[in-house]
């Protein structure tokens, strides 16, 4: 099964990692590496994540950083759709109610 990310997931991301890496080169490359070895489980494991609103949606919490994955499972991929600090608003995030 393939991780594909969607154009605002990699946004996002790059945004968070960019944010991070000016204060914290190291901190950014951990943060890094820490996302990817918890989206590096999906494929093993792609209902890993919480139910959302929207039944098609999960979210990974990325501990110890506070940080959402929001993700889709389908029988032959793990569509990535957001991922962001756990202190943003939730309403625009995916699978999120609209209020």
């Amino acid at each position: 099964m393939k991780v594909r990310y969607t154009l605002l997931a990699l946004a996002e991301l790059d945004e968070t990692l960019d944010t991070i890496a000016a204060h914290s080169p190291q901190g950014a490359a951990r943060v890094q590496a820490g996302i990817k070895s918890f989206i590096d489980l999906l494929p093993l494991h792609p209902f890993i994540g919480t139910r959302t609103d929207d039944p098609t949606i999960r979210r990974l919490v990325v501990t110890p950083y506070p940080y959402l994955v929001f993700y889709e499972a389908t029988e032959s991929e793990i569509v990535i759709h957001s991922v962001r600090h756990s202190a943003r608003h939730p309403s625009p995030a995916p699978g999120t109610a609209r209020r």
